[in-house]
């Protein structure tokens, strides 16, 4: 049985739905939400968690048998910094500390493709060296902390480190007016009838269906042998807000989107390692991911 933390987020849920076509068994923690999607209700054990205790995560392993772990919990920063890394550090390692427990033979932990930030090379590698620069972001922080804390973590232990660099990803159970990904937002707008604001058609970059990436994880849970600790987890190719509008457009009779020329393409992930490693190959262009999202939003809130 594989464990999949924050089971019931956007990419934890899509990896278990992969995982479960996979025909694995698995069991996903939630601390606050409690709805499960129509795609897992009934197919999954779901486990009330808050990782921070971990008493109660190490309790897991007395109920159920655990092969591999998939630590995709985290939460989202406030006011105060340090209660932000707090928090997900001790997630982080009671996760860790499980992993050698109960000698499972995987444990997976999310990254960031905002690891790579600084590097002026396009598409990202795994291979490169990691830059010192300043980040973004407190969420970008921690990731770029996770993965040595990872790999040190578990080195001696048996236990097989696998460091997620996940892409920017989209799709069913994202916030619909997120302020990390404009294009659920902009869809949202459309789908009110309204016009979105206006993008510029060649503004772009790493964009992967949530789907894709879910399944790409399972992938690598469940492959005999991998021969890396890191792998890139997205599409491997840009997508440009001229291919978002023009999705919108073909399914939406009548549908006439305002989008500016110019535009500057922003980087993207290399996945060469993971295809090479696992197989994988990206289901969803931009018009499949779009048409599929408008056809999930049509009965789901989010």
């Amino acid at each position: 049985m594989i464990l999949v933390t924050g089971g019931l987020g956007m990419i934890g849920a899509h990896t278990a739905r992969a995982l479960l076509d996979l025909g694995q068994e698995v069991v996903v923690t939630s601390h606050r939400s409690t709805d499960v999607p129509s795609f897992l209700d009934g197919k999954v054990t779901v486990e009330r968690l808050d990782v921070t205790d971990r008493e109660a995560f190490l309790a897991l392993g007395d109920r159920h048998e655990i092969s591999d772990i998939v630590h995709l919990a985290g939460s989202v920063p406030g006011e105060d910094p340090v209660a932000f890394f707090r928090t997900d550090t001790t997630g982080l390692l009671n996760a860790l500390a499980a992993a050698r427990a109960w000698g499972v033979r995987r444990c997976a932990v999310a990254s960031s493709l905002g690891v790579y930030i600084g590097r002026t090379e396009v598409p990202w590698r795994e291979e490169l060296a990691l830059p010192t620069v300043e980040l973004p972001h407190l969420i970008i922080a921690f990731k770029k902390a996770v993965e040595p804390l990872t790999t040190h973590s578990l080195q001696g232990s048996g236990v097989q480190p696998v460091v997620l660099r996940i892409g920017s990803i989209w799709g069913p159970l994202m916030d619909p007016e997120s302020p990390f990904n404009h294009i659920p937002p902009y869809i949202s707008a459309v789908l009110r009838g309204e016009q979105p604001p206006t993008l510029h058609a060649g503004d772009g970059g790493d964009r992967c269906y949530a789907s894709d990436a879910g399944r790409a994880i399972a992938l690598l849970m469940t492959v005999p042998i991998l021969r890396h600790d890191t792998y890139n987890v997205s599409s491997g190719r840009p997508s440009t807000n001229r291919e978002l509008a023009d999705a919108l457009e073909a399914i939406t009779p009548g549908l006439r989107l305002d989008v500016l020329p110019g535009g500057e393409q922003g980087p993207h992930l290399d996945i060469t390692r993971l295809v090479r490693d696992t197989g994988f190959a990206p289901r969803f262009d931009m018009a499949a991911a779009v048409a599929d999202y408008v056809a999930w939003r049509a009965t789901n809130a989010r």
